[in-house]
């Protein structure tokens, strides 16, 4: 029998498992809202959009028509002290309990959507460093430059403390399986956490479009990987219509309780800076999830009376996917501009981000801004967090390319030099290893065609337990029916 959580903490200081026994910290005190409407929901709803009726006056006339809106969690918190928070999360490091160990659960009180403990899926996930970057300060200009690090998570990116909370209320609402389409990161990831629920882990890829590096982790970790002929956004408007009706659990960032995974990233980059504010945290901007989670995380500590300011969030985009940067720049940024994204850096390679409004909404409300970066700046700003002895996946350099440009060329008014600055690195250097070699060996292109070619043969190694990934036509009916069949084997 494994051991209770209790007798985990057997061997902490007397006074300290008391705190921790006293202050169990899971509770459900969540609903779902509209961003837009306000239209709420229970907790234990599926659903990913709202569906209310809403009404508006078009050429004088009333029409009818659902919102449509993403949602978000929303939470009646109890009334707690900060300080005393800050002193039971420093407590839980102590303990060897799994949700204590976890970087996300450990702060539980943030993200009271889970009352019962046991429907935690965790890989132990955040607990990620925060390093002073030297080099990278002086290439960028500033005299002081730290790099909050993602790809440090178990799955290697920043992915996973989305995931452990998206799996768990999978977990919660016995769900068999899960979906996500992914350029690489959300599929590693997914796949990663549902195995260890249990769950049949389904991916839809965009064909020839991922690093190899992620397809190998969402392989090895037993998904069903479809690759789908056509783009992120095709692939991800597959996976919307194909899982519902397959009773299929989506964990894409358009489920808002990734969001809440995710901004348990800004309590611990608070905690280790000793609760003093930065002036700006740089986030990339892909799908545009890891921006919303920051804001939210920043909006509701200042609620609940932990810090007194919200640093400024500044999204850098490439410059071949950039939706974000032409909407907020356009005469209208209260309608989305898409684009077809290109990109080497293929995990930001995204031209109709879902959680575009919610990043939006809180650049605005920290007063932060948005940029655009070359093919070129990225790959150079990559390179110099490799000198930092760390390195980074290349849709994370977005971050340094993209401080550094507004150091250069300001905003719409000069940075301070003085500005104390945090860049989010999303993803390990090992994610895309044939970028970073190809830059090194000045061979990188940003159209290029490869192929791979076994020259010489011989001792041939049994592929035993082999996982292939599946090519398939945009055809909902024929990947249904490919989905069905492995589930049914999976229940066997």
């Amino acid at each position: 029998m494994p051991m209770t959580m209790a007798e985990r903490r057997n061997g902490l200081p007397q006074e300290v498992r008391k705190t921790l026994e006293a202050n169990p910290g899971f509770a459900d005190l969540s609903h779902l809202a509209c961003i837009e409407c306000e239209t709420t929901y229970p907790s234990s709803e599926v659903i990913y959009k709202c569906t209310s009726t809403t009404f508006e006056k078009q050429n004088g006339n009333d029409s009818r028509g659902i919102c449509g809106d993403i949602l978000d969690v929303r939470y009646e918190f109890r009334e707690t002290d900060p300080e005393f928070l800050k002193e039971l999360w420093l407590a839980r490091r102590m303990s060897n309990a799994p949700q204590d160990r976890s970087g996300v659960w450990r702060f539980r009180e943030t993200i009271p959507f889970i009352d019962d403990p046991n429907s935690v899926v965790t890989l132990f996930e955040g607990n990620t460093p925060l390093f002073d970057a030297p080099v990278s300060a002086k290439y960028i200009g500033l005299p002081r430059l730290r790099l909050k690090h993602q790809g440090f998570n178990p799955t290697g990116s920043f992915k996973d403390p989305g995931m452990t909370a998206a799996v768990s209320i999978a977990n919660s609402l016995s769900m068999e399986a899960v979906a996500c389409a992914s350029t690489g990161n959300t599929s590693a990831s997914m796949a990663a956490y549902a195995k260890r629920a249990g769950f049949l882990p389904i991916v839809f890829i965009p064909e020839g479009q991922i690093a190899i590096g992620k397809l190998s982790q969402a392989l090895d970790y037993g998904a069903l990987t479809m690759q789908i002929k056509g783009d992120f956004d095709e692939a991800m408007g597959m996976v919307m219509r194909i899982a519902p009706k397959l009773g299929i659990y989506v964990v894409n960032s358009i489920n808002p309780y990734r969001i809440e995974g995710q901004k348990t990233m800004v309590y611990e980059l608070m905690e280790q800076l000793s609760w003093e504010v930065p002036d700006r945290i740089v986030v990339p901007g892909g799908n545009l999830g890891h921006a919303s989670s920051i804001g939210k995380a920043l909006h509701e500590m200042v609620e609940l009376g932990f810090i007194d300011k919200m640093p400024r969030i500044t999204v850098i985009q490439a410059e071949g996917a950039d939706p974000l940067y032409e909407t907020i720049t356009s005469d209208d940024p209260n309608q989305l501009i898409t684009v077809h994204a290109k990109t080497l850096a293929t995990a930001v390679k995204i031209g109709n981000p879902i959680s575009w409004k919610k990043a939006k909404n809180y650049v605005n409300e920290t007063d932060g801004w948005v940029e655009k970066v070359s093919e070129q700046e990225i790959a150079d700003a990559k390179a110099i967090v490799g000198r930092e002895g760390i390195g980074c996946e290349p849709a994370s350099a977005l971050t340094v390319a993209g401080i550094k440009k507004l150091v250069e060329f300001g905003t719409d008014s000069p940075i301070d030099k003085d500005e104390d600055v945090v860049v989010i690195l999303t993803g390990n250097v090992l994610k895309d290893p044939d970028y970073t070699v190809n830059y090194h060996m000045d061979r990188l292109y940003e159209d290029y065609v490869t192929s791979l070619n076994v020259l010489e043969k011989a001792g041939k190694i049994g592929s035993t337990f082999a996982n292939a990934p599946i090519q398939v036509e945009a055809d909902e009916a024929a990947i249904a029916r490919i989905i069905e069949e492995r589930l049914a084997n999976a229940r066997k």
